[in-house]
């Protein structure tokens, strides 16, 4: 036997206990790895360097560490049940809804009333208001962003918060290795000299910045709370082409929320829980509690909301979940706004059964893509409900958007794409809404940003060049696994 039946056997061997891992170890979708097995197969030396930057999913050990330090919101009940103030939390205008509502405390979440909910359209409307709050914070500040740049918007926001650091207010910032790769490590240190505590999410190895055994699991979350009363979450990074100063992804209109109300206190959970992980913290509830994070809170408005979060960390996909959910109890009308559509069968399936329910679909990606091989994908899929009889529109700009929009009393808001990364690969979160003021709200936003669309019909994709119809067909091959 020569060395290339060796070879053979060993390549034969390697691909089959990938397998194995895949199917038993990591549960990965049928979808995943078949395409996994096909690149591997078909680019035996470049597929094995590919797995193992992009495939290789979250060890064992780092699952049961990020388990072992986490709480869910439900695990707070009685700690913060008096701050709630709501005897009925659900009262009888949510009834219809009650299916949504245990869904997602079985994800560990609780129903949080009486909060005053403001959108932000546009990142410097949104940065304004931030600094606004974080200048007036009291006692604590608890941020957390994929990206935040060592640029003119991000110094902003650093020299504000080592201000507050220097005034007593206790600080805390996490930030995504990778999202936050250019941003330098002195930029950070400055606030750890201040007072601030600094934590970086997935740290590469040996802390040389190029070299991350986990750059594909990325912490995609933008959390800040204040003073454990005031939230944001959304779409807007700290970052200058957030705020629409890159000419080639201008205008950048995105989607972000401003939390008053008891609805801070999951977004401050989660924080923690991805704070006790890298700081390795073993508080009970009640310490935080008594730490003063989750302060009384005051019922500031009308709106209901739930946030959900997932991760690589759990085997199920909670958010796209919750999105079926909401997909399949829609009884009129579908708003979708994603800057990538890239669902999966799951997805798919519920969102062809509503538009065959008679639910009018709209969906809206933007025209201006920041990565083209996505946006091909995406139009792939979008020429598939296009012809089921949905309403396709592409933004004239880049539309990074990350907001569902259900019958009149339903809206989600938060940093998840509809894509396999986001559902299956990111830490992610989404805030539901459940308020017909602001559902009617974003419908008018929502009716503005048709005015700045066209309109991709059967016609349109027809009209496509067929070089770019194979280009679509080939990389939606490997949609489910980058």
């Amino acid at each position: 036997m020569n060395v290339w039946f060796w070879i053979f056997i060993t390549y034969i061997s390697v691909n089959f206990l990938l397998f194995l891992s895949m199917v038993f170890l990591e549960r990965r979708q049928l979808s995943s790895i078949i395409s996994w097995i096909t690149i591997l197969t078909v680019l035996p030396i470049f597929g094995y360097l590919l797995y193992i930057v992009f495939g290789s999913g979250l060890s064992l050990r780092v699952k049961r560490m990020i388990a072992n330090h986490k709480l869910y919101e439900v695990e707070y009940d009685e700690a913060i049940a008096e701050y709630l103030e709501s005897k009925d939390n659900t009262g009888k205008k949510l009834e219809n809804d009650m299916g949504l509502i245990k869904c997602c405390y079985e994800y560990g979440s609780i129903l949080c009333p009486g909060n005053d909910v403001k959108f932000f359209l546009w990142g410097e409307d949104k940065i304004n208001a931030l600094l606004s709050d974080l200048e007036n914070a009291k006692e604590s500040i608890n941020i957390e962003y994929y990206i935040f740049a060592d640029d003119t918007v991000g110094k902003k926001v650093m020299d504000m918060l080592i201000k507050k650091a220097k005034e007593g207010v206790k600080v805390k910032l996490i930030y995504d290795s990778v999202g936050s790769l250019h941003a330098p490590r002195r930029f950070f240190h400055k606030l750890r000299k201040a007072g601030g505590d600094v934590a970086e999410f997935f740290p590469p190895f040996a802390h040389i910045r190029l070299i991350n055994l986990k750059l594909n699991y990325r912490n995609h979350k933008k959390i800040v709370v204040i003073d454990g009363k005031i939230a944001y979450t959304g779409g807007i990074n700290i970052r200058d082409d957030h705020m629409g100063k890159k000419k080639k992804v201008s205008p950048w209109r995105d989607c972000h929320i401003r939390v008053e109300g008891t609805g801070a206190y999951p977004l401050q959970n989660i924080f923690l829980n991805d704070w006790r992980y890298l700081k390795k913290e073993n508080y009970t509830p009640q310490k935080y509690v008594e730490a003063g994070l989750f302060p009384r809170a005051e019922l500031k408005g009308n709106t209901y909301l739930q946030v959900i979060v997932s991760g690589p960390d759990g085997q199920i996909q909670k958010i796209k979940e919750v999105f079926i959910k909401l997909l399949t109890n829609a009884k009129k009308s579908i708003l979708i706004q994603t800057p990538y559509f890239v669902p999966d069968e799951a997805f798919i399936s519920a969102l062809r059964i509503a538009i065959a329910s008679g639910v009018n679909v709209k969906i809206m990606i933007p025209s201006k893509p920041d990565y083209r091989t996505i946006f091909w994908v995406s139009l792939s899929y979008l020429k598939d409900f296009a012809e089921l009889g949905a309403d396709i529109y592409l933004y004239d700009g880049f539309l990074h958007s990350k907001v569902i929009v259900v019958d009149d009393d339903k809206i989600s808001v938060g940093t998840c794409n509809l894509d396999h990364r986001s559902f299956g690969l990111n830490f992610e979160d989404t805030v539901i809404m459940y308020s017909k003021d602001l559902n009617a709200e974003y419908r008018q936003y929502y009716a503005q940003d048709l005015i700045h669309c066209k309109s991709a019909d059967n016609s349109y994709f027809k009209r496509q060049r067929w070089l770019t119809k194979f280009a679509q067909a080939i990389f939606r091959l490997f949609s489910q696994i980058f």
